[in-house]
This record gives C-alpha cells, structure tokens and sequence, in this order.
C-alpha cells in the first residue's frame, strides 16, 4: 500500500542503512586501532582478562630488571672472590718460599703487605648499586646476610599475587667483617691448622718479617702456610655458591622472557584484530552502504509516483 503518511519502503531502507553504516563504523575503529576488543563494551570478559594480562605483563618486566639487577651483583661478587682467591694463592706461594731457611723475610713481606692491601682493595671495591657482600659491618641495625633477590612473579586463581625471589647467604662469602664480633674469610683469626678460630692470625693481617728460622717461627710460618690454604678453599666454595647462583638468575630471566612473550600472544588472541578479515569486511560494508543508499534513494523516488495520480 502506498501512502503519503509513511513510506515503509524508506523506513525499511534507512533501518538497514544504519545497521550497515554502525557495522562500518565497527569495522573502521578496529582497523585503525588494531584491536578487535578494544574496551569492555566489545566484549567484557576479554576486556577484562587482556588488562588483567598487560598488568601481570608489566610486573614481570619489572621482575626481569631485578634479575638483571640481581645478576650484576653476583657477577660483581662473584669475580671479587674469584680475584681474591688468586691473590691469596700468591701469598701462600711467598709463604712457602719464606719457609727456606736464610731467606730474607723482610723483603718476602713487603710483597705480601701489597698482596695484603690488594686484597682489602678488591673487596672495598666489589660494589654494585649500594650493595657489596664482600666487605661488610654485620654490627649495623640494618645488616642481613640473607640477600634476596625478586625472581617471578605470580596471580593465583583467586586473583591473589605472590612474589618469588633467590636468597643468596653472605656470611659463607664475605671477605672482611668490621664487627668486633664476627669475622669474614680473609680477617677472620686462625689457629695452627689454619682453621677459624677466636685467637690466632688472620690471613689479611699475618707477618713475617719478625721470624727467624728458629723451630717456633718456622712452625709458625707453616700454620700461616695452613691458614691461607684453607682460605683459598673457603673462598673457592663462595665463588662456586655465587657461580651456582649467577647460573640460577639466568635461567630465571630465560623463563621470565618467555613468559612475557607468551602472555603477549595470550593478549594478541583475545583482542588483536585480524586486518586480514577486517579489510574484507571493510571492502563488504562500504559496498552495503553504497547499495543502501541506493535503495533508500529508490524508495524515496517512489513515494514521488503518488504524484502523477493528480495530474491531468
């Protein structure tokens, strides 16, 4: 029925022409912005998991810092006790040739007073961001030996985090100890055996240029001889504990950038437009629109017919 009040013909055209020109719409923002789900009102439950995702995404970039942060410091360490444990070999070494009756030791501990200080200087300097677990004051209110190091990040199912991390014990590799009460490798007292103990000589303070080659000072020089051989197994133990440990924050950051690739794919399926689908639907819809506005052009060149009834 045709009728000058309505045009259902139009009514029907323009209806459809909008539904295309929002489906194009659509279509036109997902392309420019590259995401299918763009905000919650795409789609609530994916909106919500890819913000929760770019959250956990940006907390294990963080994570991954610290490692890196955390590796630098045990590298630091580690090359310290590593240094140092080649310097007092050395010692040992003079040791051994201050042992040879008739020898000059006075002239041998000049050598060692440099290999001394040499030592105190290698341990003062392994520092790295604020942190040096070689040369410590453990009498200090804020001292701790356990040092942490933060390894992962996690969100259980009940949408609670929790944060891992890698503690590295310092007491067993601190070199040097300024608290009356504690001691470290290398300023820590020794008895005869070499062993610690709480009177005695200390591998960073020995001296020989007093002995002679009496029984006694001869005996004493070879305790210094077990004192510094036994540091160097002391100290060889604290480089493989940091050598282990350095070995551990590299495999965490491996799994820490894996992880992060794989949540950006888990992200990339939730929201990620396809352009590939989303330039054909672009192509489809454009050409709706056109056939759309063609047809409501038709329908409204129609009800003009109406006209010719009243003509003579």
């Amino acid at each position: 029925m045709n009728s000058i009040r309505s045009n259902f013909s139009a009514m029907t055209a323009m209806h459809s022409l909008q539904m295309t020109n929002r489906e194009l719409l659509k279509t036109q923002g997902r392309i420019s912005t590259g995401f299918r789900v763009a905000n919650a009102e795409d789609n609530a439950a994916y909106w919500s998991i890819a913000t929760t995702m770019r959250s956990d995404q940006k907390s294990l970039s963080t994570v991954k810092d610290a490692l890196g942060l955390g590796l630098a410091t045990v590298d630091v360490a580690y090359t310290a006790v590593s240094s140092s444990a080649d310097v007092v070999s050395e010692i040992k070494s003079k040791l051994v040739a201050a042992r040879e009756p008739g020898v000059d030791r006075q002239l041998i501990q000049k050598e060692v007073t440099e290999l001394q200080n040499q030592l105190v200087s290698i341990a003062s300097s392994a520092t790295f961001s604020n942190q040096n677990w070689l040369s410590v004051d453990s009498s200090t209110a804020n001292y701790n030996a356990t040092r942490s190091i933060v390894a992962s990040f996690s969100r259980a199912g009940d949408g609670s985090v929790s944060i891992q991390t890698i503690t590295v014990d310092t007491s067993a590799t601190k070199l040097f100890d300024a608290s009356a009460s504690a001691a470290g490798i290398l300023d820590g007292l020794r008895d005869a055996n070499g062993d610690l103990s709480s009177t005695g000589f200390s591998v960073a303070s020995l001296n020989i240029s007093a002995l002679t080659d009496s029984v006694a000072d001869l005996a004493s020089i070879e305790s210094y001889i077990a004192g510094a051989s036994k540091a160097v197994t002391e100290m060889t133990d604290a480089a493989a504990t940091l050598g282990t440990t350095k070995q551990r924050i590299g495999l965490q950051i491996n799994v820490v950038t894996m992880l992060t690739a794989a949540i950006d794919r888990g992200i990339s399926i939730l929201v990620d437009a396809d352009m590939n689908e989303e330039s054909a639907l672009l192509q489809a819809r454009q050409v709706q629109q056109q056939l759309g506005t063609q047809s409501l052009n038709a329908a409204n060149a129609a009800s003009q017919s109406i006209l010719s009834l009243f003509r003579n």
